[in-house]
């Protein structure tokens, strides 16, 4: 499977949010792809606010079943969730599980006014109610479960995308 370039990705999802987003909409991405997104759309789209990161390790319903990471990250929401336009950014949407944690996460911070979805890819496979508001790439045909589409950085800071066999 020939996978699209990352970095167009993001373009046009960046693209796509700009005619939407106001200069206080607050992005928070989940780590670590939603973080490197959500950091390049927050000066592409020279939004105001700091730059959120949830990190849905302990808010996973499959937590008995994966256990904790090897290195859990910190959450961070550096500002008042109460009411605000909230953009929550992820690399790939599969089951929407990672996503309805954040979410979880998200509101254990306050009720926002608002709430959307950006991904860069949506690979198919849903398990739950979750559709993102703004997507770069749907791929034709859902990935079986054994294959895993992952968002890498590499030092530069480059977004590349890469099929894993799990």
């Amino acid at each position: 499977m020939q996978l699209p370039d990352a970095e167009t990705l993001l373009d046009a999802l960046v693209a796509q949010m700009r005619p939407h987003v106001r200069p206080d909409t607050a992005l928070v991405g989940i780590r670590t792809g939603g973080v490197w997104m959500a950091e390049r759309i927050h000066a592409a789209l020279a939004l105001s606010g700091p730059v959120g990161a949830i990190d849905v390790s302990f808010y996973r319903d499959d937590f008995g079943a994966r256990g904790l990471p090897a290195k859990p990250q910190r959450t961070d929401i550096a500002f008042d969730v109460e009411g605000s336009h909230v953009i929550i950014v992820d690399d790939v949407l599969y089951t929407g599980r990672t996503v309805r944690a954040a979410l979880n996460e998200l509101f254990d911070f306050g009720r926002p006014g608002c709430v959307e979805l950006a991904v860069l890819v949506d690979r198919g496979g849903r398990e739950l109610p979750i559709a993102a508001r703004y997507c770069a790439h749907t791929l034709a045909e859902p990935l079986p479960a054994s294959q895993i589409l992952e968002l890498g950085r590499d030092e530069a800071g480059v977004l590349s995308l890469r099929l894993i066999d799990a």
